[in-house]
């Protein structure tokens, strides 16, 4: 099955938003090609390196929230 990579790259930031900490502070664990492409458009820190985690950029932060609150947040109506 063929994906649309930036429907990957948008799930992909916005379950890092979620699981940051430290103000922006996330353990990288997917896919290279997507954390690569992460970083050249400005929303995460040099993936590359021994460090086991990354700093999302305020705009990372931002974006991966939004993205975030649109795939997984959950409406008023489904709180009971």
């Amino acid at each position: 099955m063929d994906y649309d990579q930036a429907r990957i790259e948008d799930a992909v930031l916005a379950l890092l938003a979620v699981f940051s900490f430290d103000e922006g502070r996330v353990w990288k664990g997917f896919d290279f090609d997507v954390m690569d492409s992460l970083h050249s458009q400005g929303f995460i820190s040099d993936p590359k390196g021994k460090s086991k985690s990354v700093w999302l950029t305020p705009e990372g932060i931002e974006r991966g929230r939004e993205i975030a609150e649109r795939l997984f947040g959950s409406s008023c109506a489904d709180t009971v």
